[in-house]
């Protein structure tokens, strides 16, 4: 008996055209705010929302560091790019490091690759701060309605139903579109951006020394006289 009444409870709860129309409101508002590609890459940011792992990402970085540096020792710069690594950064980083003819190019991608990560993850995040900020809004919006409806058919007792289900209904869902969806991501991705760029910009800060320490003239005529 207590079962079938959840079931009853939870089964009045669910309308799919109240949902659909408050889910299509807060995506519109999130459209217009942030435009078509940041609203791509909220979406594509939702992939690695629970495999991301910067700090298993962070502890292979550095042991990729400890072989570039080897390499960089032992055959100069243009053969870091030989130490092979699944991280699309870091591999890139490398590849740029073999193939800067000065530490600056190397410096100024650096700055460049990090700058445009970090507004590519502010980017996704903000669309779901948008989404957490609308939902409630469309969903007093909606309220505002049902009681507009439940005042206009006073006379009419069965109409007073649908009007106040509307009006609570639209509340509830802003309520958990807001804060159990959208609030709860956008701070896991603000959280995954701040660790993830925390660990690049540790490993650029690394692959830089190495740069200006094999460019010393001496240093460099010293790799020379050994291969």
């Amino acid at each position: 008996m207590g079962d079938v009444l959840m079931i009853g409870i939870v089964t009045q709860l669910f309308d799919p055209l109240t949902l659909a129309v408050m889910i299509a409101g807060v995506g519109a508002v999130a459209l217009f705010q942030n435009g078509g590609p940041a609203i791509g890459r909220a979406l594509l940011a939702l992939l690695p929302l629970f495999r991301a792992d910067p700090d298993k990402d962070q502890a292979a970085a550095r042991a990729a560091l400890l072989k570039i540096d080897q390499v960089a020792q032992l055959r100069g710069l243009a053969c870091t790019d030989r130490v092979r690594t699944a991280n699309p950064f870091l591999a890139e980083a490398a590849r740029r490091l073999a193939n800067s003819d000065k530490v600056e190019q190397f410096e100024i991608w650096v700055a460049q690759a990090l700058a445009d990560r970090a507004r590519r993850h502010a980017s996704a995040r903000n669309v779901w701060l948008s989404i957490a900020d609308a939902a409630p809004a469309l969903g007093m919006a909606g309220t505002i309605l049902g009681l507009i409806g439940m005042f206009a058919a006073m006379d009419d007792p069965a109409a007073l139903g649908p009007s106040m289900a509307l009006a609570l209904l639209t509340t509830l869902y802003g309520v958990v579109i807001a804060n159990l969806i959208a609030a709860p991501i956008a701070s896991r991705l603000g959280d995954l951006s701040e660790r993830e760029l925390a660990w690049q910009k540790e490993a650029a800060g690394r692959m830089l020394a190495i740069a200006r320490r094999e460019n010393v003239p001496a240093r460099r005529a010293s790799i020379r006289e050994v291969a």
